[in-house]
């Protein structure tokens, strides 16, 4: 009796392991597709340290119109084992004044949490990602001073943005020498 709970166990330990594998085959196949189908703005990039790894890349977005033309921020993109049926996780490595990212660089963006379906794809992020830097939503705030500042003042919105990203060029230059 001993011995047939025994292989139980380890059948079921090994039916785990076997469907982990699955959902990241699941992944991979599907990660592959949607870069392989990327269709980048003019104003994209994408970068991968990695190239043998597609789970994680960073996308540059430079905007050539709006609040943050002439700027240059940097995301990091993290795909789970389980995409599509889970949103990649995506954070911003430059510091930005903006209403939905937080000086963590967490972002806002309703198809990164509870919107997100699995026939979105990493696509439907960069273009989301592009809208945020086009359209700041106030209405949905992480940053809750800028999306204030955003509602009452777009003048002084506008000044803080360009003063932000005056400071994070300089840094970055001062980081190349």
């Amino acid at each position: 009796m001993l011995k047939l709970k025994q292989r139980i166990k380890e059948a079921r330990e090994g039916g785990e392991q076997s469907s982990s594998k699955t959902a990241a085959s699941v992944a991979l196949m599907r990660i592959t597709k949607d870069v392989n189908d990327l269709k980048l703005p003019k104003t994209c990039s994408v970068n991968f340290p990695d190239p043998n790894n597609l789970f994680s890349f960073k996308l540059t977005i430079s905007p050539d119109e709006g609040y943050y033309k002439k700027g240059s921020f940097v995301f990091d993109f993290q795909v789970p084992d389980n995409y599509p049926y889970e949103p990649p996780k995506v954070k911003c490595e430059t510091e930005i004044y903006h209403p939905n990212i937080d000086s963590d660089g967490n972002i806002c963006l309703n198809i990164l949490r509870e919107d997100w379906k699995p026939v979105l794809s990493i696509d439907s992020v960069v273009y989301g990602l592009q809208y945020l830097l086009l359209e700041p939503n106030p209405e949905d705030p992480l940053n809750k001073t800028a999306a204030e500042v955003f509602t009452v003042d777009k003048a002084t919105f506008a000044k803080n943005v360009r003063s932000v990203m005056r400071k994070t060029r300089a840094a970055a230059a001062t980081a190349k020498k």
